[in-house]
């Protein structure tokens, strides 16, 4: 029963989650919630080794879950509900491709979805910066400024937007310099802990 789950949860997100890997987020953070598979702090984490690792972050994020949740029957499941929808998209539109080509209405249609890909991903931007950089719970109990924002994370986001933006020996370098420095700093200095 657990595998026929996970299917049809990564089979929704899949059908829906229009605009690449990230607009997944808010599509996982409902199903963490509603499953309990995993937590917000573990849905950052999978985010984290995600854009880290190789492959599309979506399939990596399906992996995780159905693994940590079934094992391997439960990662192969899970990947699979989440690509089953494009495969089937895809092979509809093969078979219609001429009909699609000049087609107005579907030109419309990519064009209407631009915004809602735009929404997914800038919420799912806002909710990797809360988990990242805030503390809303402990600011609740407290209801100090200070102990909102994590220094720490904001540091580190302030020196990379310096580095990969007016540093110019630093400017140029590939994303993977920045990725692995930035998993070696949070590991140095236990971010997340």
């Amino acid at each position: 029963m657990t595998l026929l789950w996970l299917y049809w949860e990564f089979f929704k997100t899949g059908l829906f989650a229009i605009g690449g890997g990230m607009a997944t987020l808010p599509f996982l953070q409902e199903m963490g919630v509603a499953t309990g598979w995993f937590t917000a702090g573990q849905l950052a984490d999978m985010v984290a080794v995600s854009e880290s690792t190789p492959g599309p972050i979506g399939v990596n994020m399906a992996t995780y879950v159905g693994f940590t949740t079934a094992g391997v029957g439960g990662a192969v499941i899970a990947t699979l509900g989440l690509v089953t929808p494009s495969i089937i998209i895809i092979l509809i539109i093969a078979a219609l491709l001429k009909n699609f080509r000049n087609n107005r209405y579907v030109d419309a249609a990519f064009y209407g979805l631009r915004p809602a890909s735009s929404g997914l991903i800038m919420a799912a931007l806002i909710s990797l910066v809360a988990i990242a950089m805030l503390h809303i719970d402990l600011f609740r109990e407290t209801g100090s400024l200070l102990d909102l924002v994590d220094l720490k994370s904001l540091i580190l986001a302030a020196v990379l937007l310096v580095l990969t933006r007016w540093v110019k020996p630093t400017k140029k370098l590939h994303p993977i310099v920045f990725i692995l420095a930035s998993a070696v700093v949070g590991a140095v200095f236990s971010f997340g802990a």
